[in-house]
């Protein structure tokens, strides 16, 4: 596990900062909490002291022997700042020092994750443009922030994330060990989640166990490099909305399909994370279907439309030009064909631009917080997706796509 550096701002939203402690302690990580003075006001060195384990200093004066303002920056693998304040940015983006937690930004060479929280006039202030943008260039991540209840009755950009996300975005940031790009900077991406629920009665329905954390986690990572992201999201467990996405609900592949034929247009990427059902029952009943004589010998069956082969259609027909189409497959082998030949197989059908495989069962891919698998593209490439945290799948498939949409943007059209 590693040693991670928790900074704290002095703002309202400094309480989170508990959770997000008490995540990383949880998992194994050994924290140290470093809060400036102005967070003391509204969070007790106490707090912080018996979540993290370890004493809570703000000064470069306390505990001069161990030099703590130099050694701590060193020996972080990891340093998080929730709260993120626009005066805490501010000295960092100049390369201050003046208190225990600026210094330490100096001496780190680790990682650096900045999570703003401030009202929607500080965000958008020029000056917290340019060292948001500063700090970006120096190579730190800097979240965007949620829209959402800010002090006071006012509302809008400016939110803290929730602890989960952020933690979820500082774990990636410890697997892939370097920053998250902005290469998605100015690009429309629109991303589907979940199952769908095809009704059969107004109890009943058929489903899958798609639990959407794979499609949540795709639009997490996207608004985080820099896109604007529509998650279009069907059945999912409970997640809070990731920061900074458009989120769309729906239910059935009809619905799906609706919801994608109209943000797809315009759009630079269409991701199809969703799980769709493959069929729905030909008729619905109006009133639940009861045991005993009205009980049905069969459900009869119809399969629902293609959504995925639609849109490499509509792109064909120049409806969605320039589009790069992304696809996913859950697969499973069997004494025909492994999981790579079927996923082959379906992407030749399909005729998207990337296919991103999945072997699914005993635990793998649906319901759980891991993901593997494969990528293949259209021009016959094949990448393993190592084992790891679905935001690192995520993060992989962003990778591959960043090349992708600059190469369509150079010809003009899609594939």
């Amino acid at each position: 596990m590693a040693r991670v550096v928790v900074g704290v701002g002095g703002g309202i939203a400094a309480y989170k900062a508990c959770a997000l402690v008490r995540r990383f302690t949880e998992t194994g990580h050994s924290v140290r909490v470093i809060p400036t003075e102005a967070a003391l006001q509204f969070v007790g060195k106490a707090t912080f002291e018996a979540l993290s384990g370890h004493p809570v200093h703000t000064g470069v004066f306390a505990d001069v022997p161990e030099v703590p303002h130099v050694r701590l920056g060193q020996e972080a693998e990891l340093v998080v700042i929730a709260p993120a304040t626009a005066d805490l940015m501010a000295r960092a983006a100049q390369g201050r020092a003046d208190d225990l937690l600026t210094a330490t930004l100096l001496t780190a060479r680790c990682p650096v994750l900045f999570a703003p929280a401030m009202h929607t006039e500080m965000w958008e202030h020029a000056a917290t443009v340019a060292n948001v943008a500063a700090l970006r260039a120096h190579g730190a991540t800097v979240m965007e922030p949620a829209s959402g209840r800010l002090t006071g009755t006012d509302t809008g950009p400016g939110r803290l994330p929730e602890p989960e996300e952020i933690f979820g975005l500082a774990s990636l940031l410890l697997e892939r060990a370097d920053a998250v790009p902005r290469d998605l900077a100015g690009k429309r991406v629109v991303i589907t989640a979940g199952g769908t629920r095809e009704p059969l009665d107004p109890v009943r329905f058929l489903g899958n166990r798609s639990s959407g954390k794979q499609g949540y986690a795709l639009a997490r990572v996207a608004a985080q490099r820099g896109a604007q992201v529509t998650l279009i999201a069907g059945n999912t467990i409970e997640m809070a909305p990731p920061a900074a996405v458009e989120l769309v609900h729906i239910t059935t592949a009809d619905q799906l399909k609706t919801a994608v034929e109209k943000h797809a247009l315009g759009a630079d990427a269409v991701i199809m994370a969703a799980a769709v059902a493959d069929f729905r029952p030909t008729s619905v009943a109006g009133a639940k279907i009861k045991k005993g004589k009205d009980e049905p010998d069969s459900i009869a069956l119809s399969r629902t439309e293609d959504i995925l082969a639609g849109l490499v259609q509509a792109r064909r027909e120049g409806q969605l030009p320039g589009t790069a189409i992304v696809g996913f497959a859950a697969e499973t082998g069997d004494e025909d064909g492994d999981v790579i030949t079927y996923a082959r197989a379906k992407l030749a059908r399909k005729g998207c631009d990337l296919l991103v495989v999945n072997a699914v069962g005993d635990g793998k891919a649906f319901e759980v917080d891991t993901n593997d698998g494969w990528l293949l593209g259209a021009d016959g490439s094949e990448q393993a997706l190592d084992h790891g945290s679905k935001a690192l799948l995520a993060s992989r498939v962003l990778d591959a796509l960043g090349p992708l949409l600059r190469e369509q943007a150079r010809s003009g059209s899609g594939a």
